[in-house]
């Protein structure tokens, strides 16, 4: 069976009771606080709250209930940090340490004392229940949050004390608040920091690298009269009025500063590495807009965002700021005119096919040459050595062949002829 709760309050009332609450309790508990302890502490009322506490998590509490009548009662839950914080600033420290579960008869009787005291200081302030309103079964329950701290500057720890209290004892008053206090036509002309992207494209990396001063980039993926806006990580689309004082002739522009976004392969690509693809994005820098345009902007309106054109234009890959330069048209497309490199060309990408080749120096080329040319020399000398040792050594050998071979040892002589 499921009970409707005629009494049940929402958030909005509780802000609506909120300042009763306050000043109806908290002074009375800072007074009951003041008397038993001598002012030794100094409590906060902290937050309001209706059948549900959050701020209580997993906390382990010193509990302490009091019979109000034979239908209600309400609760005292002091943290086991403000239980210490009391009884070491009575009682003086433990030797052996604060343990909640522990708790000896003394200073339990110190905290019971104390919400027993509590209590009287409270009870003026609760009604008499109306029994036609609620039944004891479905009653709900207001939790009143305190923030706990010793009166020391020095102090630095703090605890929380809650007090819970059935809702049908207690009659809070009221404030409406005006509603809409604040309306979005007082602030048209303030301004808010937002992103503007002009549009986007396709970027071989040996564009990338070959990216120069003076070189115009048309976004495949953009609009003169669209932009898409970012705030806090919504987008929207921007109607716009394009300035048409910033478009240039497609025609005009020599063959070798003007690039499509890569839609043409460069001839000069030689290897996989440059014929790859990125994505380029062209974003305004540092772009504020007032809280009148941005409204337009939201009911798709034609916003005139004309200064836009004089700030600077960052091109980006990946995130990282390549490049920068000033914002123009070309046919019905925006494009980016480059005025600076904000980045080094081996900074931009890593050329993997001459990751391992050395870096080109004259002084080193002639030295290598030179040292080239003296190798080969010496090693003609050498050459040229071996071979006269070789012929030497033939020579040498002939000679002992000479030496060997006799043709007087086959004379014939007389007797024989």
């Amino acid at each position: 069976m499921v009970v409707s709760l005629e009494n049940s309050i929402s958030t909005k009332d509780l802000y609506q009771e909120y300042s009763w609450y306050l000043s109806a309790f908290a002074p009375v508990i800072q007074e009951a606080f003041d008397e038993f302890f001598e002012k030794n502490f100094i409590v906060r009322f902290f937050a309001l709250s209706k059948n549900i506490n959050c701020l209580l998590d997993k906390e382990a509490c010193f509990v302490t209930k009091v019979q109000i009548d034979k239908e209600y009662e309400m609760f005292f839950r002091t943290t086991d940090k403000v239980v210490r914080i009391i009884l070491d600033k009575i009682l003086g420290k433990s030797k052996t340490g604060f343990n909640i579960n522990k708790i000896s008869a003394l200073e339990a009787k110190v905290i019971t004392s104390f919400n027993s005291a509590l209590y009287d200081k409270i009870k003026p302030i609760l009604s008499p229940p109306n029994p036609k309103e609620i039944k004891r079964s479905n009653f709900d329950m207001i939790h009143l949050t305190y923030i706990l701290k010793e009166n020391d500057e020095s102090a630095t720890e703090a605890g929380k004390i809650i007090i819970t209290i059935p809702d049908a004892l207690l009659t809070p008053e009221r404030v409406d608040y005006a509603t809409d206090t604040v309306a979005e036509t007082d602030f048209p002309e303030s301004l808010t920091p937002v992103n503007i992207t002009v549009g986007t494209t396709r970027f071989t990396m040996y564009d990338v690298k070959h990216l120069e001063k003076g070189d115009v980039i048309v976004f495949e993926n953009s609009s003169i009269d669209k932009l898409k806006l970012t705030i806090q990580d919504k987008d929207f689309v921007v109607n716009i009025n394009p300035n048409m004082g910033i478009l240039i002739s497609e025609d005009g522009n020599d063959e070798e500063d003007y690039n499509d976004g890569g839609d043409e392969y460069m001839s000069e690509t030689h290897n996989i590495w440059d014929s790859i693809e990125v994505d380029m994005d062209a974003v305004f820098d540092a772009v504020k807009i007032s809280l009148g345009d941005l409204k337009s902007i939201e009911k798709g309106l034609v916003v005139d965002l004309a200064s836009l054109y004089d700030n600077n234009v960052t091109l980006k890959v990946e995130g990282k700021s390549i490049a920068s330069g000033s914002l123009v048209i070309v046919n019905d497309r925006y494009g980016v005119k480059v005025n600076q490199i904000l980045a080094k060309k081996s900074n931009i990408v890593k050329d993997t096919s001459s990751e391992n080749e050395p870096e080109f120096d004259e002084e080193d080329e002639e030295n290598n040459y030179n040292d080239e040319e003296n190798e080969e020399y010496e090693e003609n000398e050498e050459n040229e050595e071996e071979y006269s040792e070789e012929n030497e050594e033939e020579e040498n050998s002939e000679g002992e062949e000479d030496e060997e071979f006799d043709y007087s040892d086959f004379e014939l002589e007389d007797e024989n002829i």
